[in-house]
């Protein structure tokens, strides 16, 4: 199984200062990645490392075989690669059907309704204005944008993000979908640790700018520092008051 997605000891920021310290990874044919952490860990900024859109300060980036170093985020793109941003990235003057053929790359083979087929609550939705989407519409929609171009990998930034409990569960279902038919290989950042690690293979945890723990998806919900910090486990106990108190123990990420 080739890689699609390796960075090596990546440094990356913003104006010369790096939020992302020396950081590696990997996203392999047919997988879905998650990489998870609290806010302002650096996993947005990694993202965007990765799509192009910033360029890195040191270390080496490679998307389907080539270096990104030096290219435009239009030509990282065209070789397969879509992110889908954390503010959707949407044209919201624009109808959805107008947000979903914007998505189409030369040479893709994905029609509107094969998007649709992914997305069927977007159906009756074709013609209204974007902006009055609501927020799990808009998700749908741009996922289902990125999809017209066919990737061979798809980035997700919080796909979850303002969504209730029931919708991202919607989204997770779908997003496995697209990995199981397409093959696409799909990286997402999220910050909501349940979820992701039951709707991914593998898994890489940030804390300040550094990996912390990988591993399979299976193994991480495992450990014991994963369970106290990301999947919302901590030990009870009674302070000197006779009140109960919840704590966490020290990170060790072993």
């Amino acid at each position: 199984m080739g890689a699609l997605i390796e960075v090596d000891n990546l440094n990356a920021g913003y104006k010369g200062v790096s939020v992302v310290r020396n950081l590696s990874l990997t996203v392999n044919a047919g997988e879905v990645v998650a990489l998870l952490g609290s806010n302002g860990a650096g996993k947005t900024t990694t993202l965007l490392t990765i799509a192009g859109v910033l360029p890195a300060i040191s270390g080496e980036v490679w998307v389907l075989g080539r270096s990104v170093k030096k290219k435009r985020v239009h030509q990282i793109a065209r070789r397969g690669l879509a992110l889908v941003p954390a503010d959707r990235g949407l044209f919201f003057q624009l109808s959805v059907a107008e947000n979903l053929r914007l998505g189409h790359r030369k040479g893709s083979k994905i029609s509107v309704d094969d998007a649709l087929g992914y997305f069927p609550a977007l159906q009756p939705l074709l013609q209204r204005r974007c902006g009055l989407l609501s927020g799990g519409e808009q998700q749908m929609l741009a996922i289902g944008r990125a999809l017209m171009s066919q990737p061979r990998v798809l980035l997700l930034d919080e796909p979850s993000l303002g969504l209730s409990p029931l919708i991202t569960k919607d989204i997770f279902s779908i997003i496995g979908r697209i990995n199981a038919e397409t093959g696409t290989s799909i990286l997402v950042v999220e910050q909501n640790a349940a979820i992701a690690l039951k709707n991914s293979q593998f898994a890489y945890i940030m804390e300040l700018g550094r990996i912390v723990a990988f591993g399979p998806s299976e193994e991480l919900m495992q450990k014991q520092d994963v369970k106290d910090f990301y999947l919302g486990e901590a030990t009870t106990t009674v302070n000197p008051r006779g009140r109960e108190q919840r704590w966490k123990r020290r990170k060790t990420w072993r």
